[in-house]
Parts: C-alpha cells; structure tokens; sequence
C-alpha cells in the first residue's frame, strides 16, 4: 500500500485507470437549480463500472499492488456492497481470484452482482467488526491481499480521480458535495480539489447519527467503540465511524457536514428519478438532499456552483427509497 496520497499520487492512479473505467459525465437540470437556488452540476458515478464510484479505487488499489511486484493467490476484501461488487470486478479484470464477505442484509441486487463477476460470497454477522474479522481470517487462511474499503492510500487515490475529473468539467465551481461513509471518497475528492483550486469548499453529507464534525471539530474520534453501522436506508453510508487513514485528511481538507435523514434522502432518489430521469440509490439521493437543504447557506450564497457527487446506483428495484415503509412512516 502507498504510505500517502497528494495530487501526483491522485493523477497516477486517473494515469493507472484510464482506459478501463469511465470518465463519468457531468449532468445539469434547471428546475433543480431553481428549487435549490443554485447552479447544480451532477457527476455520474452510478453510471461508472460496477454501478458505483467504487471502481476507481477498487482498479487502483489491485493494479498499484501489481505494480509493486507483488502477487497476491486471491483479493479479499468486505463491504456493504458497492465496495465488494467494485473489487470483485476489479480483480476479475486482472485475472485474480475473489472472495468478498458481506453483512447479512446486504440487499440482494448487490449480492447478485459479486456473484455475477465471479467472486465467492461469504455473509457474517451485520456488525463493522464482524466484516473485519472474517476478511482477516479469509486472507489468513489463503494468503490473500486485502483491499480495504477505504483505509488504503492507493484506494482514497483513486477516488480522488472523481475531484479530478470534477474540477476540470466544471469552471470555478465553489463547493463539492460528497456522501461519506469511511470517507474514501470524501478525503480522496478533497485531496484533488484542495490542491487545484483551494477556495473551493468540500463539505461531506452523512446520516443521521454519524456526528462527524463533532470528531472533525475536536480532532479526535469520538465514536463509541466497538464500531456501529447506523440505522439508515443509506446501506452505502452507514458506517458510523470514519477509518483511521482518512481522518486526518478529513480533518484537514473538509470544510462542513450537512447532516440528512432518511426521508430527505429518499426525496433525493425521487427527485433524480422524476426530474433526471436516473435512478440513484440512497446515498447518493443524500446529495441531492443537501443541495436543496437549507444548510448550504451556511456555505455558500445562492447562485453559486455546486458539485454534487451522485456516488452510486445499485438499487434494489423491489424496495424504491421512497417507497419503503420507514420512510413513509418517518
């Protein structure tokens, strides 16, 4: 694993991708301008491979490893979903054998697509600690090279492609919004924008009872130990805790949380189906969700640009977000 992550190693991983996975398109809607009162710009990651921004740092971290001469028998790792459908791809796509374990509960449509890329599935109990210990005792077992969700240099560089991408498809833009979970994608997008145009804010978008700036505020990590998965329809985001690797760069780089329930985030879903006509899975409809909140003010007067990072869309389309009995009755 890389020991750091800046702009050059953010540019050698869009170098060490580039051919085999999407530069995701950037996509606008007025009467979403207009409801949030700013200029809104849409980057695609649920139309990258896999469905998911998760891809990026998935081939990064398997191609880097290569590249150091290493040669792993298998790729182990565990995930709520997206993660584990991205590296059992993205290990496929270098010929090397995968096993991810996910909690049980993962939705089925994500189950279904590790399985499609020719993964072994390997379910445990629904806890942070529990997907730990069973990659840890797989990898030991077989030798295997672990690739972290997002505690992994080479994984949060690319991620950081997606800022890369963004900054260049979007003169001037004023402020990124990014759904966080480990915060992968959060610190890795910071990483790029940061470095290319400083003014520009990034502001992470978490669940209810996440509480990062609390930690962010007082740069130390305030979570309860053992580590928990939030109580949200955002599977994509709810671990609670962010890693180890990325805290410090979120204390760093990111400028502002807005925090957002369920029924917000699957108005956000709503919306992009009705008014974009695409289909996005909570934690990206958690974007959208602070777009149109009235927390942006806190960081930006109206009119503005907006980047809103729509990280992913592996829907079960047996359970739509707004749909779900728990939102219906919050």
């Amino acid at each position: 694993m890389a020991t750091k992550v800046g702009l050059e190693e953010v540019r050698a991983a869009a170098t060490r991708v580039s051919g085999s996975l999407h530069r995701t398109e950037v996509i606008t809607c007025s009467t979403l301008d207009f409801m949030s009162g700013y200029k809104l710009f849409f980057k695609t990651e649920m139309w990258q491979k896999t469905g998911s921004f998760k891809a990026r740092g998935a081939l990064n971290a398997i191609k880097s490893c290569l590249e150091r001469g290493s040669n792993p028998p298998m790729i182990v790792t565990h995930s709520s979903g997206n993660h584990g459908q991205a590296v059992a791809w993205a290990a496929k796509h270098c010929q090397l054998p995968c096993t991810v374990v996910v909690p049980e509960g993962t939705p089925v449509v994500k189950c279904e697509a590790i399985e499609g890329y020719g993964a072994r599935l390997v379910k445990c109990h629904p806890t942070p600690t529990g997907r730990k210990e069973m990659a840890d005792k797989i990898a030991k077992e077989t030798g295997g090279k672990i690739v972290h969700p997002y505690d992994d240099y080479d994984v949060i560089a690319g991620q950081g492609t997606i800022g890369l991408e963004l900054i260049k498809q979007v003169e001037d833009l004023d402020v990124v919004l990014v759904p966080i979970s480990g915060g992968g994608m959060t610190s890795g997008i910071a990483v790029a924008v940061k470095s290319i145009k400083p003014d520009c804010k990034v502001i992470a978008v978490e669940p209810e009872g996440k509480d990062l700036w609390r930690s962010l505020e007082s740069k130390e990590r305030l979570w309860p130990n053992p580590p928990q998965f939030l109580n949200t329809i955002a599977e994509g985001i709810m671990t609670q805790q962010v890693g180890q690797v990325t805290f410090p760069l979120l204390c760093d780089l990111v400028d502002g949380v807005i925090t957002v329930n369920d029924k917000e985030m699957a108005e956000g879903c709503r919306l992009a189906a009705e008014r974009m006509k695409v289909m996005v899975e909570a934690a990206s409809g958690a974007a959208l969700a602070a777009a149109l909140s009235d927390k942006m003010k806190d960081f930006a007067p109206e009119g503005k640009k907006i980047g809103v990072i729509l990280c992913g869309g592996n829907v079960d389309m047996k359970k739509l977000p707004w749909l779900l009995e728990k939102v219906i009755n919050q």
